[in-house]
């Protein structure tokens, strides 16, 4: 009676996906990783055309977030246009585009987000795909190997996340800017989200807490640091959120200054 109970409810039961034979859950655990490969997907594939394409990423006054800040002098080189703020360092820049050293900081600060380990290791690694879901590798050596090792470096690409999210806010600032003359257009609300949506990742970050109000041994002494701990701590569990949130946002920014600039749609001015 055991083996037939046994048989009947266990990991051989009728009903069991294929893969689940190595489990015991019954809910949809798949699902989880399934839509997490399939954003991450997305997201890779638009950004490598975005920082490989080189164009259309300026619509006076607003400039892609995957471009700046802008390091080629292409930056405003759109007629009618009185130019976008660029540092201009790399000229014309011809063997890669300005972007794919741009987004070396921001992705680098992903790659290695506490979250984010979450969301690829299941996803893509499947280690483990889900709890109670054994993964397929034999080995494991956790984050102790090369490239692994590399999410050591996350507190210093928080630092250089930092230093984006305040030249994006002044994208944002001078989004407002329309030759000389205070306006606002639906592209400035979109620059402006953004940055308020990376500046709550980037502060919400586990790293950032720990920046703020780590090694004090009394609160009582440090007031302000204190306080800015509070303040992260109460952010710090919708990190998550923030994660997938600005991670989209920050690619329909990108995108909806690359419509207008290649004339495919008109940008709406409020006034």
């Amino acid at each position: 009676m055991g083996t037939a109970g046994g048989a009947s409810a266990g990991i051989r039961a009728p009903g069991r996906a294929a893969i689940a034979a190595r489990t015991l859950r019954r809910d949809r655990w798949w699902v989880y990783p399934l839509i997490t490969f399939t954003v991450l997907a997305l997201f890779v594939a638009y950004a490598t055309y975005a920082a490989l394409a080189n164009r259309d990423y300026y619509a006076d006054p607003y400039l892609s977030p995957f471009y700046s800040p802008c390091l080629s002098t292409h930056c405003g080189a759109v007629p009618g246009s009185h130019g976008a703020p660029h540092l201009g360092w790399f000229g014309t820049w011809w063997i890669i585009t300005p972007a794919v050293i741009v987004l070396i900081f921001p992705l680098g600060f992903r790659l290695t987000c506490y979250y984010y380990r979450k969301a690829y290791y299941r996803s893509w690694w499947l280690a483990p795909p889900a709890c109670a879901v054994p993964e397929p590798h034999r080995r494991y050596s956790g984050e102790t190997r090369f490239p692994l090792l590399l999410q050591n470096v996350h507190r210093y690409f928080l630092y250089a996340a930092l230093v984006f999210n305040v030249i994006l806010t002044w994208d944002a600032v001078i989004a407002f800017d329309f030759r000389g003359r205070v306006g606002m257009g639906l592209g400035s609300l979109v620059l402006v989200v953004n940055a308020v949506l990376l500046w709550l990742y980037t502060l919400s970050c586990h790293s950032c807490r720990h920046v703020v109000g780590g090694r004090l041994n009394n609160f009582a002494k440090h007031p302000v640091r204190y306080r800015a701990w509070t303040w992260v701590s109460r952010i710090n569990p919708y990190h998550g959120r923030f994660a997938w949130a600005s991670l989209v946002w920050v690619a329909l920014a990108d995108g909806y200054v690359r419509l207008v600039a290649g004339g495919v749609i008109r940008d709406p001015r409020f006034f």
